[in-house]
């Protein structure tokens, strides 16, 4: 029966979509594991979207190149809504999370449209929160720029507070970078200059942490089956993954004076086991029936970038990368 949506619904929506810019392609592919995706690509990098599950995306990578992207298609996480399944790659949640509200089960086909180089992906109502999930992701013409938009819609008949949640499962064997606010001396900074939430699992001396005066890093190790995660006010307005010698960088943006989830926080880092994830969270907003919260992340991806130990070090090399994604 999927198959059967797939080739009559998503042919008949790629034949009326606009026209595809001359440096981006668009075309259907089959998914990893099994089933459909749409797959973007621009000749540097290539985006494959879900549309028998989700939202999701599941691969971004350089063409013929490593996912930087996790694919999970054994884990679950059963509920008293069903079986609820990670998958992989990049999904929309609504923070703050909540069992079992959090894992309503997304194993369903999405309404998905194309236009140009954007996709649009839509979630049927969840019938247990009223919510309608919306992934827009658009591919840069060049280069390895994906623009990915994170939408909530209120249909239910009351008010409620949610904030787009942004989470991206990684291939594992890497690290999670995240920026530490710049320093100032005590002569100087009398007040803190940010907010730093962890969790109960939280274990700071665990291996996995280095904790410099730059960055905060949190490495896989797929020995060490315990959670670990930590979310931070950042508002350097980046975070980064390195992996094989590629570094994926998140943008986004933070807004002063908003009120975050999870304690005044837009950035969460996790792992467990082979699992690790880079999260970043929107405006927690009081939405009206009818109403919707937004919330965008500005993707890049570099090749043959090392990682120094030394925090100094590895501030010498993300300077001139970060620089060229504002």
């Amino acid at each position: 029966m999927r198959s059967r949506w797939w080739g009559v619904a998503m042919t008949m929506v790629l034949a009326t979509a606009a026209p595809a810019t001359a440096e981006v392609t668009v075309e259907r592919v089959a998914c990893p594991g099994s089933g459909q995706c749409v797959r973007l690509s621009n000749g540097t990098v290539e985006v494959l979207l879900a549309t028998e599950i989700g939202p999701r995306i599941l691969r971004y990578g350089f063409i013929g190149g490593d996912n930087l992207l996790g694919w999970v298609p054994e884990s679950s996480v059963k509920t008293a809504l069903g079986e609820w399944k990670p998958w992989g790659g990049h999904r929309l949640w609504a923070a703050p999370e909540h069992m079992p509200r959090s894992y309503s089960p997304d194993n369903a086909p999405v309404d998905v449209k194309v236009a140009g180089r954007t996709a649009t992906l839509t979630q049927a109502v969840e019938p247990q929160t009223g919510l309608r999930k919306t992934l827009t992701v658009t591919l840069a013409e060049s280069g390895t720029g994906v623009t990915v938009g994170h939408r909530l819609e209120n249909t239910s008949l009351w008010d409620i507070q949610v904030s787009p949640w942004a989470l991206t499962i990684m291939n594992g064997g890497g690290t999670v970078i995240l920026p530490q606010e710049p320093y100032a001396s005590h002569d100087d900074a009398l007040l803190p200059v940010r907010q730093v939430t962890l969790w109960a699992y939280t274990d700071l001396s665990d291996p996995r942490w280095q904790i410099g005066p730059k960055f905060l890093r949190l490495h896989n190790d797929a020995a060490r089956a315990g959670s670990q995660k930590i979310g931070i006010a950042n508002h350097q307005n980046w975070a980064a993954y390195h992996r094989g010698g590629q570094l994926f960088v998140k943008r986004y943006d933070w807004k002063d004076g908003a009120t975050y989830p999870d304690g005044g926080v837009n950035t969460e880092a996790y792992t467990a086991g082979a699992f690790i994830e880079l999260e970043t969270l929107g405006v927690l907003a009081a939405l009206a029936p009818g109403s919707s919260a937004t919330h965008e992340e500005r993707w890049f991806l570099f090749k043959d970038v090392t990682q120094p130990k030394a925090d100094e070090d590895l501030a010498r090399v993300l300077a001139p990368l970060l620089a060229s994604t504002r």
